[in-house]
């Protein structure tokens, strides 16, 4: 079963529009989804003069009429110039007004997933955007009130956390058993819909060492070890707490290719996004995770300081698409094609 895919440039000042070229410039990426490319023509045709490929376009007048092979041009056009290489009100604008069409396209049935290039926050903000991030701003255009949370993906490895985007002396404060347990059972849920029939999923705890019993905090004693207690009564797999400076040795390879785990739970932000950059940075992609439509982009920025000079690579951007389509393929199989 072939799978609609809507594709966005992510902001236009940045590496996003080449990148987006140089994968469509690929045949067997064109064959992998129906394509439905949401952007500026003139920031499309700027991106395929960086990247150097001609992409085989065709304007829709009905974005319902996808089919394999060919990329289809729903066009969103820019409102104002946008300055190369820097955060802007209109760099950001053009991200979301093309990203709001996507959604009320995935919302109508039109497309089943969503894959964008990189998305430059601070630009966002800049525009208008009141939430901390993108997955936030996503759920309240898609009127989505459930549990959400941005996962990262690298060679197989899932990540996701506890607690996001907030200061880090707010942490601790943060973690309850309940959010211990949506986190877990969110990314149980995601890698089902991945193709991944018995996850295996490991949580990590907050303090140096785990706590050392209670020597250097209690966390993983009264919060979190509780919380996956009650998660695995609830039929969610997973172990732990583990001490997060470990945790990530198990998770790599084996000399036979496969790996103790298939995801980490992780207490905030930094404590899994240091290792998964460390480990692929330029193969990392994010998942929005939660939301009733599959979400992926490159775990990677806009690439300001090379934009423009036709040298950014396609790694994350490539396995985003191919994770996108897989998991819309799936969503669609389901049945949920027709209404987000």
């Amino acid at each position: 079963m072939i799978p609609r895919l809507a594709l966005v440039l992510g902001d236009p000042a940045g590496i996003g529009p080449e990148i987006m070229a140089k994968l469509l410039a690929e045949p067997a990426n064109r064959e992998k989804a129906a394509l439905l490319l949401v952007a500026d023509a003139e920031e499309l045709a700027e991106g395929m003069r960086i990247a150097g490929v001609e992409l085989p376009v065709t304007r829709v007048n009905d974005p319902a009429a996808l089919s394999p092979g060919r990329i289809a041009l729903h066009e969103v056009r820019r409102r104002s110039p946008v300055p190369r290489a820097r955060s802007s009100v209109a760099g950001g604008a053009h991200a979301m007004d093309t990203l709001r069409e996507c959604l009320a396209l995935a919302q109508a049935g039109t497309v089943d997933g969503i894959c964008f290039a990189p998305l430059n926050k601070a630009a966002l903000h800049m525009a208008g955007m009141g939430h901390p991030d993108e997955l936030h701003w996503f759920a309240e255009v898609l009127g989505h009130s459930g549990s959400h949370s941005e996962f990262n993906v690298l060679d197989g490895l899932w990540t996701c956390r506890v607690t996001s985007h907030v200061a880090l002396r707010e942490v601790a404060d943060l973690i309850t058993p309940a959010k211990v347990i949506g986190a877990v059972a969110l990314i149980r849920d995601a890698l089902v819909q991945a193709g991944i029939a018995r996850p295996r999923i490991a949580v990590c705890g907050l303090n140096p060492h785990n706590g050392d019993n209670g020597a250097f905090g209690r966390e993983e004693i009264e919060v979190i070890g509780p919380a996956l207690e009650e998660a695995r009564r609830r039929g969610l797999p997973c172990e732990g707490p583990y001490p997060a400076d470990t945790i990530f040795l198990r998770a790599q390879p084996g000399p036979d290719g496969t790996r103790d785990v298939d995801a980490i739970v992780t207490m905030y932000h930094d404590q899994g996004q240091i290792a998964m950059k460390l480990m692929g940075f330029w193969r990392g992609i994010t998942v929005a995770g939660g939301l009733p439509v599959p979400i992926a982009t490159c775990a990677h920025g806009t690439g300001f300081d090379i934009q423009g000079q036709g040298i950014a690579r396609i790694g994350a951007l490539q396995a985003a698409f191919d994770l996108a389509c897989a998991m819309a393929t799936r969503r669609r199989a389901q049945g949920r094609g027709e209404h987000a």
